[in-house]
């Protein structure tokens, strides 16, 4: 088993993984800013195999120590979406870019990082063709931007492949309502209505747990996939925001949706996703969108207050 170091490992991708990766047997660090004050990874403390430090990941000294006795970095931390990152430019740079980078230069060319970039990059993507990995990449946020430019120094590194995420749904201990269709779902359950923005702007689908896996899939095949970036999303979700609120409503018929006649989503994001190169690995999703809605519809029954976001 292996020695992984995962930075922002309590959040909402990291508080599914490191479970996972425990399971797997393997030694597992976390480090972590706890930035939102979360009680995530407690069932995990009784775990020997878990170590948890309270730090930060743009820490030169303490990631330096940490490490040079690692198999795996899996650098999570990050100041995640769009309006969070234009809220604090300076840490979206800091953390995002500059603390990865930092990382590609202090681990040795037999260690090896699995870096969660963004499908964001792509940004206004390519009308109705497909991005692929080979689709020049033009954010349009600095969350993308930021994003992208540290794939770009990971991929240059030694041992090294990046993962570009689809939107991400679902649970996680570390929940996240701000997400398209977990705020769709939150809206449908609570509100009943939901006003849209461009609403035939697309995207791409993950569920969390899925996106999670794909880190363990990315560790099993990494010698035949290192170098590369791969599109992790559902090849069965490329939908704009009205088929997106029409799945819904198949879920929960009493969700009306109405597109506004004026007005705009300052998340200019619109593309459609190929996710063949990892299918070809034999990667496949768990997770459905329908299976998420089905989840999100028990997960609001617990959770009844919009505190659960980066924003």
């Amino acid at each position: 088993m292996s020695r992984v170091l995962v930075t922002g490992g309590a959040g909402y991708i990291g508080s599914v993984l490191v479970p996972m990766l425990l399971a797997e047997g393997h030694e597992v660090t976390v480090v972590d800013s706890f930035y939102y004050d979360q009680p995530t990874l407690l069932e995990q403390c009784v775990n020997q195999r878990f170590q948890i430090i309270r730090g930060d990941a743009r820490n030169k000294e303490l990631m330096t120590e940490l490490v040079k006795d690692m198999d795996y970095i899996i650098p999570l931390a990050a100041m995640v979406g769009f309006p969070l990152c234009e809220k604090d430019e300076i840490a979206a740079r800091t953390l995002n870019y500059d603390a990865v980078k930092m990382l590609t230069e202090i681990k040795s060319d037999d260690q090896r990082m699995i870096y969660p970039c963004t499908n964001s990059g792509y940004g206004i993507g390519q009308g109705d063709r497909f991005c692929t990995e080979d689709t020049p990449m033009k954010p349009i946020s600095l969350y993308g931007i930021t994003k992208s430019n540290a794939e770009k120094v990971v991929l240059e590194a030694e041992n090294s492949l990046t993962l570009r995420f689809a939107t991400v749904f679902g649970a996680s201990p570390r929940m996240r309502i701000d997400l398209l269709v977990n705020d769709f779902v939150y809206r449908a359950v609570f509100d009943r209505t939901a006003v849209l923005f461009q609403g035939e702007f697309k995207r791409n689908y993950i569920h969390v747990r899925d996106a999670a896996g794909a880190f363990i899939f990315a560790m099993d095949h990494f010698d035949v996939m290192k170098g590369r970036p791969y599109n992790c999303g559902l090849s069965s979700a490329n939908l704009n925001k009205i088929e997106l609120c029409e799945k819904i409503k198949e879920h929960i018929p009493e969700f009306v949706y109405l597109e506004a006649p004026v007005g705009e989503d300052p998340d200019k994001r619109d593309y459609i996703v190929s996710n063949k190169r990892l299918e070809s690995f034999g990667w496949k999703p768990a997770y459905t969108l329908d299976d998420g809605i089905e989840e999100l519809k028990k997960v609001y029954t617990i959770i009844k207050k919009n505190q659960y976001s980066n924003i």
